[in-house]
């Protein structure tokens, strides 16, 4: 005998659905050609069919809480084989912008993210701050003198209010990260539980951290990107975005070392293996981004770009090249300059972090998470 589901449609969430970019929701015919053409759908419980029924009767308990709008890496497969143009992957992309901004609190930091009315305001926060706390505090010298090295950012900008500013923000930002999974998790073990994707009644956080390390090596080196066909020229400059935050993230912990411990402040020589690092890095955010903005522009018809889309995109491409400006000027010795991008690759960074709960980039997140569950949970 079927379980009985008494369905509650959530118009408003509908409406949200279809502003975020999944206006074609209601095309669907429930062919199961999506599921069917999916390379990377598991065998139990399949998706998008299902989240195609839920997005169409606004199931919203239903989507929100579905790992399986996680393991969507967003190809293209289903979109172009839609007979209908239903554009599922489009859909499935609006679920998880939707649910990133359910996750994430406050709540009105979200929706003033994803809003593109806000964005001159949201950019225009950090200048005000950085001008604030550098008057008061007088970390902020718009005429600084030559350093031993020549020009060195940290006597304009002073690498302690940098740290003052950035240290809480990375600290807000993980603790945003920390409430908004805790609930993840329990719901996706609960929905998998509802659907009957694991057999698993308590979770063991232990078992998942063991999970996580197992797909870690499919994380780094994109193989679910590997197995689409429409948009596989996105895989290269995606996994060259990915590969360069943590090149940079790496080069920002060791310098933060080697002020703080060792006592030497930049500029570093260019011969150094960590600006080597630090260089290659930067090249291939900005490589990585263009290349995916010009695959966004592109005329495709499996492929929507809605405002969360362009704007990790914006802000992505912004501090790679603000970052490479900042060297290339202050190797020129353009001081006024290089200290100007400087400021504005500052604003960039923080913009970054600010918006990293909220935005399209929390899905770095998310999805680890939902692939590690996934993984867990024993699914085939």
């Amino acid at each position: 005998m079927t379980d009985k589901y008494l369905v509650e449609p959530d118009l408003d969430f509908i409406k949200e659905i279809i502003g975020l970019g999944g206006e074609s929701l209601k095309k669907c015919y429930q062919c199961a050609t999506c599921s069917v053409v999916c390379p990377i759908s598991p065998d139990t419980k399949p998706f998008p069919r299902k989240e195609m029924i839920a997005a169409s009767w606004g199931l919203k308990d239903r989507l929100v809480n579905n790992l399986d709008i996680w393991l969507c890496h967003h190809c293209g497969d289903c979109t172009t084989m839609c007979p209908r143009g239903a554009k599922p992957g489009e859909v499935l992309a609006a679920v998880r912008s939707y649910a990133i901004m359910d996750y994430a609190v406050p709540k009105a930091i979200g929706k003033a993210v994803n809003d593109p009315r806000k964005l001159p305001i949201l950019m225009g926060i950090p200048v005000l701050i950085f001008l604030a706390l550098g008057l008061i505090t007088g970390l902020l010298d718009f005429s600084p003198p030559l350093g031993e090295h020549g020009i060195a950012h940290h006597l304009f900008f002073s690498s302690w209010l940098v740290d003052m500013i950035f240290v809480p923000l990375s600290i807000w930002a993980v603790v945003i990260f920390g409430i908004g999974l805790k609930r993840f998790i329990n719901d996706i073990h609960e929905n998998a539980l509802l659907e009957g994707k694991t057999e698993k009644k308590e979770l063991d956080f232990a078992g998942l951290i063991k999970a996580l390390l197992r797909i870690l090596p499919t994380i780094l080196k994109h193989d679910k990107f590997t197995e689409c066909d429409e948009n596989s020229d996105r895989a290269t400059p995606h996994l060259m975005v990915f590969w360069s935050f943590i090149g940079l993230f790496i080069v920002t912990s060791v310098f933060f070392v080697v002020l703080y411990v060792f006592q030497q402040h930049g500029p570093y020589s260019q011969l150094n293996p960590v600006k080597w690092l630090a260089n290659i890095s930067g090249v291939a955010l900005v490589i990585g981004s263009a290349l995916l903005i010009k695959n966004r522009l592109a005329d495709k018809t499996d492929q929507t770009s809605s405002y969360q889309d362009w704007l990790i995109l914006g802000l992505v491409l912004g501090l790679g090249v603000t970052g490479l400006l900042t060297e290339a000027t202050r190797l020129a010795g353009l001081a006024g300059v290089t200290y100007f991008m400087y400021f504005i690759h500052l604003v960039f960074v923080f913009d970054l972090f600010a918006f990293l709960p909220f935005s399209k980039l929390a899905h770095i997140v998310y999805r680890t998470v939902a692939m590690a569950y996934d993984e867990y949970s024993g699914r085939k």
